[in-house]
């Protein structure tokens, strides 16, 4: 039987909600959570949150930065010129510090500063400091002694829980078997899950159908297949 002619349909990705009754607990992420959640007793005034991509950093850091009313900035804008702006503040999220191109001068600086004036500053990256190829000593030194939790990726209750999530917020319904069955087929990431509900979206609504087990296979088909051209 052949199907309909498609529906248009308009690429309107949701924005990430990142408020604190939008993240999920589960054992994957209880530990960096419960120490986000203990804000300000924090063992020292720097802490990395260390974790893949996917795993839910930036959003600890969202809600943090929200109790905190820290700043949030991209490790390439901290540069030496910025820095007593930036401590100014008491307290300062740093997104990807071990992934964008440092300036490892004004980053020793801010840690100094931010000790110095008892401001908070929160990390996020992907691996530990030892994996950065930090060329100088000190710096190492201070991201070392730092007070360091970990984000496993999710695990398999929490995956598909996002998922549910993501769906109902796009006020789509999925039987609980599609759900399943996507959760058992994708990268082990939060981003990942988002990706491709997006993509599970756009293509039921083209064909006016709902997001079944069918369509399901074709676009992890056709994500499986970009992935493998890249």
């Amino acid at each position: 039987m052949r199907e309909g002619p498609k529906q248009l349909a308009f690429d309107l990705p949701l924005a990430p909600r990142f408020g604190r009754e939008d993240f999920l607990v589960s054992p994957s992420n209880e530990q960096a959570y419960a120490i986000i959640e203990s804000w300000p007793e924090w063992p020292d005034t720097v802490l990395l949150l260390t974790g893949p991509r996917g795993s839910g950093k930036s959003h600890l850091a969202a809600i943090w930065a929200e109790t905190a009313r820290a700043w949030t900035v991209d490790a390439f804008e901290v540069t030496g010129d910025k820095v007593p702006h930036l401590v100014s503040n008491g307290a300062l999220a740093i997104e990807d510090i071990d992934r964008a191109d440092r300036d490892e001068a004004a980053l020793f600086h801010l840690l100094n500063l931010a000790r110095e004036r008892k401001a908070f500053v929160l990390m996020t990256c992907e691996t530990p400091p030892d994996a950065w190829g930090i060329r100088t000593p000190d710096l190492l030194s201070r991201l070392r002694l730092a007070t360091a939790v970990s984000l496993e990726p999710p695990d398999d209750a929490l995956l598909k829980a996002v998922l549910v999530k993501l769906f109902v917020d796009r006020q789509l319904v999925v039987d609980t078997s599609v759900v399943d069955y996507i959760a058992l087929r994708i990268e082990r990431s939060l981003t990942k899950a988002a990706e491709v509900v997006t993509l599970l979206d756009k293509e039921a609504l083209s064909r006016g159908r709902r997001v079944s087990r069918a369509i399901a296979s074709e676009v992890l088909g056709a994500i499986r297949d970009a992935d493998e051209i890249d």
